[in-house]
């Protein structure tokens, strides 16, 4: 069996000797190391910061663009209804004039075919 104390004296033995090994092979003194990590902290919250920001903004513009939108289409349809309407009313006499004369061309075609028939009987 492995004796618990010495199992314990081991680990913190290994601990201190990696704390120092870590330490001694780091690029750059402790203090340097904290204010090169404070450094990149601030421009990751600036980063974040202005992240969120343009994502404020771009939601704003989508909503304006997005209500712009609605606008243009609503004034798009009540323009095409209103050229149709008028478009309507500028054709609309022109087809009882069309009825009028397909009623006459059907007239007159009825009292060809009777006269042609009336001389065929002859």
């Amino acid at each position: 069996m492995i004796n618990s104390k010495s199992l314990l004296i081991g680990l913190l033995a290994g601990g201190a000797v990696s704390a120092v090994a870590t330490l001694l092979s780091t690029p750059k003194a402790g203090k340097e190391l904290r204010t090169d990590v404070k450094t990149k902290s601030n421009e990751a919250v600036r980063y974040v910061s202005n992240l969120r920001t343009e994502g404020v903004d771009l939601k704003e513009q989508i909503t304006k663009t997005s209500k712009e939108g609605a606008a243009l289409i609503k004034e798009l349809s009540t323009d095409i209804k209103e050229s149709i309407e008028s478009w309507k009313k500028t054709v609309e006499p022109h087809q009882k004039n069309i009825q009028k004369y397909l009623t006459q061309i059907e007239e007159s075609l009825k009292e060809l075919e009777e006269k042609t028939k009336s001389q065929t009987d002859q």
